[in-house]
């Protein structure tokens, strides 16, 4: 890892990006004794606006906390890839919802599709688990942090009653982006 790592999360309001953004910056501050800051914007809607969350990780201190080059995106919404790819650098990673982002941005970056949203209605019945997926997927392309990291991070912030769904929703995540590589 170099001196700093920048993850953005993007999507609409309600899809659980900047959830996303405190996981994974949980994972690597809590459990693998990284420095991490995460920030989040969203517009004046809770639900269907463009939002994002940034995490940075670093084993350095991190003197600057905004996202200027972001080696790692994920696009839930066509309205949030087309309005956030421009800052993913060269040779970083661009992962897109196939069914959601359909005008695929060009740029030197490394562009993968799958069908998130529609994995998580599908293979768990409940699309509410697909930043859950993305979580899984992300740990998976970048190895930023652990699967055992992200996954203790994760089941500290669900209820009780939805631990296995979480469990397996990170089980698909893991498993898909290891077939996407």
């Amino acid at each position: 890892m170099g001196a700093r790592y920048e993850i953005r999360f993007s999507g609409s309001g309600g899809q659980g990006m900047i959830l996303a953004g405190i996981i994974m910056a949980e994972a690597a501050s809590i459990y693998e004794d990284k420095n991490a800051v995460q920030s989040q914007s969203y517009g004046p809607e809770s639900r269907g606006g463009a939002s994002k969350a940034e995490v940075i990780i670093s084993n350095q201190p991190i003197d600057y906390p905004k996202s200027t080059s972001i080696d790692c995106m994920l696009a839930m919404t066509q309205e949030a890839c087309t309005k956030y790819y421009k800052d993913v650098k060269a040779g970083g990673i661009l992962l897109v919802d196939t069914d959601e982002v359909k005008t695929l941005p060009k740029g030197g970056f490394r562009l993968l599709s799958f069908p998130i949203i529609e994995t998580a209605r599908k293979e768990l019945g409940k699309t509410i688990v697909a930043n859950i997926i993305s979580l899984g997927m992300i740990t998976e392309l970048t190895g930023i942090v652990s699967r055992e990291s992200i996954e203790k991070s994760v089941l500290s912030r669900v209820p009780a009653a939805f631990l296995d769904l979480n469990k397996k929703a990170l089980a698909i995540g893991f498993e898909r982006a290891a077939a996407l590589k």
